[in-house]
């Protein structure tokens, strides 16, 4: 019930949302490395490149509270050891909220690590991960998280890879307060991101490419000192994942998940996180 007045006072208030697959830089600004960026195509195209002196990244112009952002992604080709490509929701301050997509590169012919994780106020250890089943250095692939107040959805494609559900805030933490901004880099990340660190960055495999395209965000605007989260109703509002996508959940997580927080006791002495022994 709370909820339904929610979405009402939502639609009443503001009945605007923001939907776009976008020219890029009438709706991204360059945040570092921007000797590194290349946009192409009139804004249609981006690439963000890695060498020894620095990354390169972007991030949004305008903060949302809840939406359903995408990007079609391809992915640093050949040996990738040590990069780390980004696609993430962050909000400002030390007590942060941020939910991530990070592709973890490689050796030559070793698949990429999709690297997840969900932060509410600056906590988070939320960690999953999971190959591909394909190669996301070939093609464009399309990666999206959904966010809304029931649940955070990762897709692969359109197929939901992980779900993190809203079990209320005396249960687990469930970023639902603050606005977040689109940002995406790609940097060195070679002390963990490559079997623990083991695999060090090949320098003279540089630059580093990876390459984006039709960004995408169907979002409620924030909007500052309105007191209120303009926004209107949308499928992706109200979405949970039904059976056939629950049924397509479990099986990329059989098959394709590599790590898992909930399953990893050692790692929390004290007991699992609330998330992982609840009873939905």
């Amino acid at each position: 019930m709370k909820f339904m007045v929610f979405l009402f006072l939502l639609v009443l208030v503001f009945p605007l949302v923001a939907a776009f697959a976008t020219n890029f830089s009438q709706e991204y600004d360059l945040t570092w490395g921007t000797d590194r960026v290349r946009v192409i195509n009139n804004g249609e195209l981006l690439t963000l490149s890695l060498d020894k002196d620095s990354g390169s990244g972007f991030q949004s112009k305008k903060e949302w509270l809840f939406g359903k952002m995408s990007v079609q992604l391809k992915l640093v080709p050949g040996n990738s050891a040590g990069t780390v490509t980004s696609y993430y929701l962050a909000s400002q301050g030390s007590t942060w909220d941020e939910i991530d997509f990070e592709f973890l590169g490689n050796l030559s012919g070793d698949p990429y690590t999709v690297h997840t994780n969900v932060i509410t106020g600056g906590k988070g250890e939320r960690e999953q991960q999971f190959h591909l089943w394909f190669d996301p250095t070939t093609d464009f692939h399309t990666y999206s998280i959904l966010w809304n107040p029931q649940v955070i959805i990762f897709y692969v494609d359109g197929t939901p890879i992980r779900q993190f559900k809203n079990l209320g805030s005396t249960r687990a933490p469930f970023p639902n307060s603050q606005a977040m901004r689109i940002h995406s880099s790609i940097w060195n990340g070679d002390d963990w991101a490559t079997r623990g660190g083991l695999i060090k960055t090949d320098w003279s495999k540089a630059p580093f490419t990876a390459s984006y395209r039709n960004m995408s965000a169907q979002a409620c605007i924030w909007s500052y000192g309105s007191g209120a989260y303009p926004c209107s109703s949308s499928s992706w509002l109200a979405k949970e994942l039904d059976g056939p996508s629950l049924e397509r959940l479990m099986w990329v997580q059989k098959h394709y998940m590599i790590y898992n927080y909930c399953m990893d006791p050692k790692r929390f002495p004290q007991g699992l996180p609330l998330e992982c022994v609840a009873k939905t």
